[in-house]
């Protein structure tokens, strides 16, 4: 992924003092105009509140001049950090980026449409720090976009929670505050971002709260959803299901199906011969067993249970030379 990065003296600040209490991760693409104002809002309540904090923006391959705002930010404010992507990788890679070059001790990420609130950032940093959750998502219970954008999220975060067992109102919700632990331990990638509390919980960071937040209409530019983050959102959700079930064991579906498969086709076929047999022997007419479609039925099933069982045994062979199969998330140690 290339990229771009604002020099800063920020790293030099947080050698000196140590990390900020709060890094604060925002993907941009195409928000020239509310850029300024975010960081002035942000900047308003850090300091309201005596937080240390910095602010990451990461410009996801922006055509408008939403870096040179960027630029601009950095090299007059030392909490201000940029990355930029030479093209549009998607907000997830976005996040990622952002998470690799976090310090803080909570990561709090947000849009940059000014549609999140700045002003939510106190409570989330006090649930995560006082209240010892892992990660805090917010609810946009009063949300501010046309039913065209809330009804598929809608649906969305009805499935995600059917599937995950995670009770979340709002899986999608850019506003989401984390232990720095947990954003270094997850991998997000596709259109992953809204399934953020699903990596998570696979990790083993039980510990998942929700806040009702408060959200504004879009004041400048417009939305970036589209049919499309749509359908990709469910085939990430597909994914996301199997590797959080399976990833590690992918022999436990493929071979399961596969075995099922072929017994199911074996039996079938046995059976088929034994029919022929009996008929044969009580001087029935008898039909030839390759003439008759179930034959044919069962042996495809055979073969898609072999296919199947070798997909598993393949899996099971990349993953156990993958060379990430013995990476486990320490929580804590002592004497070491």
């Amino acid at each position: 992924m290339e990229e771009t990065t604002v020099p800063n003296p920020n790293s030099a600040i947080a050698a000196v003092t140590g990390n900020p209490q709060i890094s604060v991760v925002i993907p941009v693409n195409n928000e020239e105009e509310s850029l300024p104002e975010l960081y002035r809002w942000i900047d308003s309540v850090m300091r309201d509140n005596g937080f240390t904090y910095e602010v990451i923006f990461i410009d996801d391959g922006s055509t408008d001049y939403s870096w040179q705002v960027i630029s601009s930010l950095a090299s007059e404010f030392p909490q201000v950090r940029g990355r930029s992507f030479r093209r549009n990788y998607g907000k997830s890679a976005a996040l990622y980026t952002g998470f690799e070059a976090a310090v803080g001790d909570v990561v709090i990420t947000m849009d940059a449409d000014l549609q999140d609130s700045p002003d939510e950032i106190p409570e989330l940093y006090r649930m995560i720090t006082r209240d010892g959750y892992d990660l805090v998502s917010g609810w946009k219970r009063d949300r501010k976009d046309p039913l065209g954008k809330t009804l598929p999220s809608r649906f969305f975060n009805a499935t995600a929670r059917m599937v995950s067992g995670i009770k979340l109102h709002d899986f999608n919700c850019g506003l989401k505050a984390y232990r720095r632990k947990v954003v270094n331990s997850i991998e997000v990638f596709g259109e992953m971002h809204r399934y953020i509390p699903i990596l998570a919980k696979k990790a083993g960071f039980n510990r998942i709260g929700e806040k009702e937040v408060k959200h504004y209409p879009r004041k400048y530019g417009k939305t970036k959803f589209g049919l499309e983050r749509m359908v990709k959102g469910y085939l990430d959700l597909i994914t996301v299901t199997f590797i959080t079930r399976f990833g590690k064991s992918p022999m436990y579906i493929f071979g399961s199906l596969g075995t099922l498969m072929f017994l199911l086709g074996g039996i079938t076929t046995v059976w088929l011969i034994a029919e022929k047999i009996y008929r044969q022997n009580h001087g029935y007419v008898v039909r030839s067993v390759a003439d008759q479609p179930m034959f044919f039925i069962a042996l495809t099933a055979v073969i898609l249970g072999v296919m199947l069982f070798l997909a598993g045994f393949l899996g099971e062979l990349i993953n156990r030379t993958s060379g990430d199969r013995n990476k486990y998330i320490i929580d804590d140690s002592v004497g070491i």
